[in-house]
Parts: structure tokens; sequence; C-alpha cells
């Protein structure tokens, strides 16, 4: 069986979906269709229902701060399906010493706080005259050149809330490029941040001072944004489930994709995979070879338990551990806590991070073997004076990629083959970051690539840092 479209795109997680609706969008008319290997749509998000539980076994939300994200929740239809969980009045911790420490909400406050010795706050300042590191650095390398080793705990605390990784892996020219490029422009950190800083002020002068972004989800989940998205879709015409794309190949009018059944033909093709599986179908493709074949990725289950209320959960969005602190748990998100009819009237449901980079065989135990030690780890930083009164093992189906050594190599690939091939489009989980609006971001560029016939070049963005 034959069939043709203006554009075929390969995955229904949040970047295929994310692509479809911008170009539906913009361009009602056009043709288009996404395959999808799995009966579902929506990739590594998993909102799991029981119970009267509402937990995640995926991400738990994005922040409110990016245009493509906020475009998508209105083309869905989710507007008023919205929750959300405001940075400037939910609190975090950090686990340091055996305790649950308060990050207050602004620098100035921070640095007030008793959370490192005055010496370690001092050397914060030598980054204004420490010169760039050469070559690629990991995470950690960078940070201890630039602040010092008294910022390590924290730097380690804010990657294994977001990537599950080890900083001493990851590398600073993936995770977080804009800062690099501050530092390589104005050979400090600090002194680029004022530079951002003033030169943002002057062109909001006239306009409403933003604060804080807020946490967002959604009242049944995280997994209403692409079930709506898909929605939109008419099924068999513009979604296929449970077709897989065995082949790729280049012709003359665009791409022949291959499933078990049928040859898709489109004028452009977006692949929409996560970077390993986008690699592993390009293979045999015609493209000039990939730097390296594959990166690592790390599994995290979530843990999610239910007690009374009678346990004395601190306000706020959770806490992170940094690896020093020796404990079972990476973090703790406080979900009841963040969002409204998370767990049964008279309950708190807390949400535990078991796993990533550094301790995959914690993954290997039984789910009462996991539940059992997570239970022991929080009790030391919470009063739960009663064990859980429901528990369940969120076991991860994909990994999370970890932009380590040879991904900044990879990205160069990448900008190559987009430049050689106006007709090739990859987005996906890993390519630019791995957070929620990273994927929308991206799904924008490449519909706006093929809607313009134009490359468009990255601009590489300063993210903020929040625990």
């Amino acid at each position: 069986m034959k069939s043709s479209t203006d554009v075929l795109i390969i995955g229904a997680g949040l970047s295929g979906l994310a692509a479809a609706t911008f170009l539906k969008h913009k361009q009602p008319d056009i043709s288009l269709l996404i395959i999808e290997k799995e009966e579902q749509p929506g990739g590594a998000v998993r909102s799991h229902l029981e119970e009267g539980y509402l937990a995640e076994g995926g991400p738990h939300g994005f922040l409110d701060n990016c245009l493509e994200s906020r475009v998508l929740i209105h083309e869905a239809g989710l507007t008023n399906e919205v929750v959300k969980a405001p940075l400037s009045e939910f609190v975090r911790y950090i686990c340091l010493a055996g305790e649950l420490k308060l990050i207050p909400q602004s620098p100035g406050k921070i640095l007030k706080a008793p959370l490192m010795p005055w010496t370690g706050k001092l050397r914060l300042l030598a980054d204004l005259w420490k010169k760039p590191l050469p070559d690629e650095p990991s995470v950690a390398e960078w940070i201890e050149h630039r602040f010092g080793k008294a910022m390590l705990p924290f730097a380690d605390a804010v990657f294994t809330g977001t990537y599950a990784g080890d900083i001493s892996r990851l590398k600073i020219d993936g995770v977080m490029p804009g800062l690099r490029e501050l530092e390589q422009q104005h050979g400090s950190v600090l002194r680029g941040g004022i530079a951002k800083m003033l030169a943002k002020r002057k062109e909001q002068k006239d306009k409403k001072r933003q604060g804080l972004p807020a946490m967002t989800s959604f009242s049944t989940g995280m997994a209403r944004l692409p079930q709506a998205m898909a929605a939109k879709l008419i099924p068999n015409q513009e979604i296929m489930y449970r077709t897989a794309a065995h082949s790729v190949e280049q012709t003359n009018q665009g791409w022949l994709v291959r499933t078990g059944q049928l040859e898709l033909s489109a004028r452009h093709l977006i692949v929409a995979l996560p970077i390993n599986r986008c690699l592993e179908l390009l293979a045999g493709a015609g493209l000039p070879e990939a730097p390296i074949q594959s990166i690592p990725e790390a599994k995290l289950a979530t843990v999610a338990l239910g007690f009374t209320d009678k346990a004395k959960v601190p306000f706020g969005f959770g806490y992170l551990a940094p690896e020093q602190e020796q404990r079972f748990a990476l973090g703790t998100l406080f979900s009841s806590q963040m969002f409204p009819a998370r767990a049964p009237q008279g309950h708190i449901l807390v949400e535990t991070l078991v796993g990533g980079r550094r301790h995959p065989e914690r993954l290997e135990l039984s789910d009462e073997e996991i539940v059992k030690n997570v239970y022991e780890d929080i009790r030391q930083l919470m009063d739960l004076p009663e064990p859980p009164v429901f528990s369940r093992v969120l076991r991860p189906r994909w990994g999370i990629p970890q932009l380590e050594e040879g991904y900044p190599a990879l990205l160069a690939w990448r900008k190559q083959v987009h430049e050689m091939v106006d007709s090739l489009h990859l987005c996906g989980f890993g390519w630019q970051g791995i957070g929620i609006n990273d994927m929308h971001k991206e799904a924008w560029k490449m519909a706006k690539r093929i809607l313009s016939g134009q490359h468009q070049e990255n601009i590489t963005e300063v993210k903020g840092v929040y625990f």
C-alpha cells in the first residue's frame, strides 16, 4: 500500500505532535501524516491515575515562560485545564548534611542564606578573572573552575533534577551552551550576565517586568497535552498508531519511508524521535556519517507514595539531593502541594525519583525493595510517622539522553545535515535539550523551516537555573 503527503512525521511524542500542530495552525490545508509505533501518543509522557492518586511516569511539568508551549496549549484547546505552581510562591529545598535547606527565591537572599561558608561565597567572584576553559569541560570541571568547589553540590542537585545525570560526565557545552557562550564573549559569566540583564532592562523599559515563571501541568496530568494534540488529527489519515518506520530513503521527490505494510512518500520528512532511535533509523539513509552512533541514556523510576494527612510534608515543590549526601533517592516532589486533586481528600502524594546515570542498579530491585528504601530515606528528612497507605513504582520505558562526550559534535552533524538536505528535519528528545519547552521550540523551528523554505540558525539561549 502506498501513500503520499506533503509532510511525513515519524514519532507521535511531544516533538512530532507539536510540529504537526504548528504546521496545521499556519497552513490548515497542508497534508501530513504522523506514524507512531506505540498504541498511544506521548512518547515518554505518561500519567498514572490509580485509587484517586495522579502521578507522572515521565515529566512532571514545564515552565510557562515559553511562547511555543503556550501556543500549543491554546491550539490543543487546553487553556481551561492548565494548573500552575508559581516559582515565586512555592519554595524549593536541597538536602545538605542530612537536612532539608530552603533555597530562597532571589540571588540576593541566596547569598545571605547559610547554605555555604562565606569563603565559598567570596570565591564566586573569582569568575570575574577566570579565563574560559578550553575544549569541552564537564559540568563539574567548569563549575569548580569558575565558581569553586563549594558550588558543586548545588550544580549536582540542579543537573540531577534535570537530567538524572552525573556532572562529572555531562558536558557544559551540551547542557548550558548559553552560559558557555556568555563566558566566551565576556570572559566571565557574571560580567556577561550583568551585561545581558542591563540590555534586557533597556529593551523592556516600558514593559511590565516579568517575575519568576510557574511550573505548569494539566488537571488530569501531563499526558493530557499529547492526547489533546493527537485528537485534532484524523486517525489513519493524519496519524497512524502501531506503525513503525523500518527504513528511510531519499528520492528525487523527497523521501520514502517503509513500514511493515506501507510505502509512505513525502516531500518533507520530520524525524521526531529520541536521538539514539533517530541515529539508528537514519544510518542507511545516505547521509554523512554521524560522529557517534549513540549517546548514553539514564533511566529514572518515579515512586509514588500516598500518606494520610498525619504526614508533615514541608510546603513547596520538593527537594533534590546531591550525590555527596549518599542517599537512596535523588529527590522528591511534593506533588499534591503543587497541583490540586493529585491525592484523595485527607491524603498527600509525594513522588520520589530513583536511579539515574549514577545508580542504574537500584532499578534492578523489586518494587517492594524500592518502596521500602525510599520510605526509609525520605522519613529521615520529613515527618512521616506512618508508612505510606499507597505506593506504586512507575518504571521507565525510555531513558533520558545524557549530553556527554561527543554530544556537541553530534549537534554540529545535525546542523550539517540540515544545511545539505532542506527536506529533512531532525527534532525530538535530546536534540538541543531534554525539556518539554526545548522540544516545543525545536518543533516550531522545523515547522517554520518547512513553511518558509529557509534554514534558521539556532540562537543560543541562556536558560534559567531552577532547583
